[in-house]
């Protein structure tokens, strides 16, 4: 699922943190498969996901100024 920046800002300080480190959790997951051997379950998933988390960091970054 792919976030809106539109979606992101209207969610809170600790809704953007629990989202951050949703994103963080899955992205590990992402790359302890693919350290495993095994493929990734799509092959921009890892890119997507990474993209998401510089977004999340983005809002936050605005919020704070």
């Amino acid at each position: 699922m792919e976030l809106k920046s539109k979606d992101l800002r209207s969610m809170s300080n600790e809704e953007l943190n629990q989202k951050l480190k949703s994103l963080k959790d899955s992205l590990l997951r992402e790359r302890a498969s693919v350290a495993m051997g095994g493929a990734p379950s799509s092959p921009g998933k890892m890119r997507s996901i990474r993209r998401q988390i510089a977004r999340v960091l983005t809002i936050m970054e605005e919020k704070e100024e």
